[in-house]
């Protein structure tokens, strides 16, 4: 949903129905969905098409990084010169950068990343984020548990 924030789409309720029956299980089935806001299987399935295609949301599996291999996850501030947008483009490139904010206060942006081990972060930091000329400084927050993430806030 990169650069969604501040455009709020027209969605009736139908959709946000959907929405928040697909934030509960992804994989639920359209009849199953349809049945729950009243519509036909098809009818669900050419809203998911559209919700998907019109960038409102993504259907993916959502993982424990430390179960597939990635035993370091980390929360990156950065304070930048310039325009942030074009840092954040950067970063965002990044293969191992998940989570990319651009913010108001002591940060200019905030990069969620998640790597193979601390060799990796340190590899990620020295020679491809900071060696960047916009970044002027990091600070970097290690996860060492999470305790909770999760995707079902709903509609508005």
């Amino acid at each position: 949903m990169a650069g969604t924030a501040g455009r709020r789409p027209a969605l009736d309720d139908v959709s946000k129905a959907i929405i928040e029956q697909l934030q509960e299980d992804g994989r639920r089935p359209y009849a199953a969905i349809g049945k729950a806001v009243g519509l036909s299987e098809a009818a669900v399935r050419q809203r998911v098409q559209r919700l998907l295609e019109g960038g409102v949301m993504q259907v993916v599996a959502v993982t424990d990084p430390l179960q597939v291999g990635f035993t370091r996850q980390a929360m990156i501030g950065l304070r930048v010169d310039g325009d942030m947008e074009v840092v954040a483009d950067e970063i965002a490139a990044m293969p191992e950068v998940d989570y990319v904010v651009i913010t108001a206060g002591s940060f200019d942006l905030l990069v969620e990343v998640v790597c193979e081990d601390d060799d990796h972060l340190l590899e990620l930091l020295s020679r491809r984020i900071r060696s960047l000329p916009q970044v002027r400084t990091t600070e970097t927050f290690v996860y060492l548990r999470l305790r909770k993430q999760q995707y079902d806030w709903g509609t508005r």
